[in-house]
């Protein structure tokens, strides 16, 4: 696989990037993506307080901040979203939308955000952008917030898929390679509730034409048949309560 320079953007596909922080010396990446719709953007899961320079700096190498119309947040914990107060700022549109469900967006509104806070469960669980793309939100209840949900962009056949798939890794790269459905285990063994509980998640991502999976954490799993194997694997994966 070519070296990845993590300097940067990274390209997932034309127009789908990975614009995180990449430190060498942890064992969780939190990995905030940028959708590039014609002159329009979205952000999703857009990272922490910490965090915020660089992925702000890596977004301006691709696009013009104001082209953000939407950030999405699948949860509320402070490093996926606590940053979007100063996105804000630095986005400047007096139309920006908070999208997330409704669960989420009692605590999310706690960061001092200014902006339209979108429920998702209260708009046909999709987002509509310029173009005419429309962006699903599939509910992932308890998995492992009570209000996450993934995103679902059937133009390009990414599932970002928020804390599900994702993995702890002091090997970490961006792209995931035929051994990753293993590194999935001591996330989910610690931060998912059960089993049982990712059954009926599962069996609709199965359903869907999913040609890479973007986690929150972790790497990416790109093509059908390795995102098959990483949803066969999950299934029979013991975590949290199973585990006790």
């Amino acid at each position: 696989m070519p070296t990845v320079d993590y300097g940067g953007p990274v390209a997932v596909t034309r127009d789908i990037f990975w614009v995180g922080f990449h430190d060498a010396e942890a064992d969780m990446h939190c990995n905030p993506y940028l959708l590039v719709d014609d002159n329009e953007a979205v952000l999703i899961d857009s990272g922490s307080i910490p965090q915020f320079p660089v992925i702000m700096r890596k977004i301006i190498d691709v696009i013009a901040p104001g082209q953000i119309s939407a950030v999405v947040a699948s949860h509320p914990d402070p490093d996926v979203c606590s940053n979007m107060a100063v996105v804000e700022d630095v986005v400047e549109r007096p139309d920006l939308r908070i999208a997330a469900h409704a669960a989420s967006l009692r605590l999310i509104r706690y960061y001092g955000l200014r902006s339209t806070l979108y429920a998702v469960d209260r708009h046909d669980w999709r987002l509509t952008l310029g173009s005419g793309r429309v962006l699903e939100f599939i509910p992932t209840p308890h998995l492992h917030f009570a209000g996450s949900i993934a995103t679902w962009d059937a133009a390009s056949g990414t599932l970002f898929s928020s804390d599900l798939f994702g993995a702890m890794d002091h090997d970490w790269q961006l792209f995931a390679n035929a051994s990753y459905p293993p590194d999935m285990n001591t996330w989910h063994e610690m931060i998912m509730p059960a089993r049982s509980m990712l059954g009926a998640v599962l069996d609709r991502f199965a359903a869907l034409p999913i040609a890479r999976i973007c986690p929150q954490h972790g790497s990416v799993i790109e093509g059908q048949a390795a995102v098959q194997d990483a949803i066969a694997h999950l299934r029979e994966l013991p975590c949290g309560l199973d585990r006790l």
